[in-house]
This record gives structure tokens, sequence and C-alpha cells, in this order.
């Protein structure tokens, strides 16, 4: 959950949604990004429990993705800072880019 919220873009979806649902199209022109990004941004906020995604069905047919925020809280400690340190180091060594290095790769090849 920390590092999902530790991208400035993605506290802005949180700020964007604080309002209420927002379907992602819409979504994509507040925040002036690309959906394929935005997709990557939500996903991540998705899988740290602090949004879902509802795909809904417009009168004409077409699929409608929308997002709303779940119930959160965060509560930092010193351990769960430590925790996601460790968490990022380990994913270095490994070989793995550090999820910010992935966003600046995808915006860079999103353009």
């Amino acid at each position: 959950m920390l590092t999902a919220v530790a991208n400035p873009l993605r506290l802005r979806i949180v700020a964007e949604l604080s309002d209420g649902r927002v379907h992602v199209s819409e979504l994509a022109r507040r925040l002036g990004i690309s959906r394929p990004l935005l997709y990557m941004h939500l996903d991540r906020l998705e899988k740290a429990g602090l949004i879902v995604g509802q795909l809904e069905l417009s009168d004409d047919g077409k699929a409608m993705k929308y997002f709303t925020l779940a119930p959160f809280e965060i509560r930092l400690t010193a351990e769960e800072i430590a925790r996601a340190v460790r968490a990022s180091e380990a994913a270095s060594v490994n070989g793995q880019a550090a999820p910010e290095e992935k966003e600046t790769e995808m915006k860079e090849t999103d353009r």
C-alpha cells in the first residue's frame, strides 16, 4: 500500500476519486494522461485495495469502466517503512526495475 501511494500521479488519482466515481476516459482527461498509463496506475491502486473498479454497460451496450475509492486508512509506522524499503531493495538485487523506473519507461513509450 505504501508504494502504491508513493507516486504523485497516484495521489492525484485518489484526490480525483474523492468526489465520487469517475469513468476512466474522464479521469484520463482530468489528469492529462493516456488511458494505458492511467490503467497501469489504477491497477496498482486497485491491487493495494485503495480503489475499486466496476464495469458497466451503457444503454448502447458499450462497456464502461468506473472507479471509486475503497474505504481505507493508512497508518504509517517505522516498521512499515522498513518493510517497504527492504522489499524495494530485494527487487533491485533480483534485477527487477523499481516501480518508478517502469513507469518512466511506460511514459516514454506512451508518447
